[in-house]
């Protein structure tokens, strides 16, 4: 089937979409139902899981018509199911798993989590020391993560957990999808500085998960985890905005709104060169998008977002600063655990969120290592436990 067909076929099932489920007239769910069943949720996966099995590049023409019409966003509601676990499940699940999860995954029916940073393994993820003991047809699973996005609100997890102490780290870690609900799994508020609790840690005790629920095989809990950091990183700092709009638009406004006084030559040059940075990376990420072809997203995606990282913060740094005195009140300082992890009402909350932006995710360290190493092909860093079993290797 030639490109231009499939565009054609992406096309008429949007206009079927939209004419049968307008979406200013229906609800969200109602609405993301449609969208999944007529397989434009995701278009790369495969039929009858959301998708047509054609070109990730023509997701844009989908979500450029449905959003102009006002449809829903699910990527707001289920911010981690849709842009991380969604694609692991499709990737690595069984059809039984697929069939059970991604639908009411991409409606938002059903809330995700990611469980892999722990408090001795955040950056170094293939160290963590969280078990899993095979009994019978379960898992046993007992541990600590932490920094989880929406846990509070979650009915999934994916979990990596250890399954094998002899073999080496990234050898010995095994995937599962886990009942953010079951007995023995308790979810903790972490705050932020920004009033809010959006991450929290997780402890697991004694937590039984049956083996059905293992995605790919034992000992594949590294490899399914790359799949899911690749999408991480093409989800957080792949964005595609409208000229001038996105992140930038903030402090763009806040520069025609302030006062003569404010818009000194200096200031005025450091705003024009946020917003080129921001419409660089924009175009970056748009020629990155017509380059994807089938399959999981390669270390490219790293591009995108060490630098959306650096300037979110420097974009809110920048607005804060314009805003004066004013920057540095917060209104509606409250201590609450959120429904969302994307909502800044606030220029001061997210010049706050934004210093996480190089943390999660991957830190900014780690997406130069992958840079160097697996773009530009540089020499790898020094690593001293590669070949060296888990129970050898030195830990704090």
């Amino acid at each position: 089937m030639s490109a231009v067909t499939d565009e054609a076929r992406v096309n008429a099932l949007v206009d079927e979409l939209l004419a049968n489920f307008p979406p200013k007239q229906v609800s969200t769910i109602e609405f993301l139902g449609a969208q999944f069943d007529r397989g434009l949720a995701w278009v790369h996966f495969d039929e009858g899981l959301g998708g047509l099995g054609l070109n990730p590049k023509l997701q844009n023409v989908i979500n450029q018509r449905i959003y102009a019409e006002g449809a829903p966003n699910p990527v707001y509601r289920n911010p981690i199911g849709h842009g991380m676990c969604g694609p692991t499940v499709h990737t690595w699940g069984s059809v039984e798993q697929k069939q059970r999860y991604l639908r009411p995954l991409f409606t938002g029916e059903e809330i995700w989590c990611q469980l892999f940073s722990e408090p001795g393994s955040g950056s170094d993820f293939a160290g963590l020391s969280s078990r899993g003991v095979k009994d019978g047809d379960e898992w046993i699973v007992n541990g600590q993560k932490v920094w989880t996005t929406l846990a509070h609100l979650s009915r999934w997890g994916l979990l990596v957990v250890r399954t094998n102490p002899e073999a080496v780290k990234h050898a010995g870690l095994t995937a599962f999808v886990v009942d953010m609900h079951a007995p023995g799994v308790e979810v903790l508020p972490l705050r932020q500085m920004t009033g809010e609790a959006e991450f929290n840690e997780v402890f697991f005790t004694d937590t039984r998960v049956p083996e059905r629920e293992m995605l790919g095989a034992p000992g594949d809990g590294w490899r399914v985890s790359l799949t899911t950091l690749m999408n991480e990183r093409v989800s957080i700092g792949g964005v595609i905005p409208q000229r001038g709009s996105g992140v930038i638009a903030p402090l763009m406004k806040a520069w025609a709104d302030a006062p003569e006084f404010r818009k000194d030559a200096s200031t005025q040059d450091d705003v024009m060169k946020l917003w080129s940075r921001a419409e660089v990376l924009r175009l970056t990420n748009m020629r990155a998008n017509q380059n994807r072809k089938m399959g999981d997203p390669g270390p490219e995606g790293s591009i995108g977002k060490m630098a959306s990282a650096t300037l979110n913060k420097d974009i809110y740094a920048a607005l804060v600063n314009l805003m004066g005195a004013d920057g540095m009140l917060y209104e509606e300082y409250t201590m609450v655990r959120p429904d969302s992890a994307m909502e800044y009402h606030y220029p001061q909350k997210a010049f706050l969120r934004s210093r996480a932006n190089s943390i999660e995710g991957g830190t900014t360290e780690v997406m130069l290592n992958i840079l160097g190493e697996r773009v530009l092909g540089l020499p790898g860093d020094v690593r001293v436990d590669r070949e060296v079993p888990w129970t050898q290797v030195p830990r704090n």
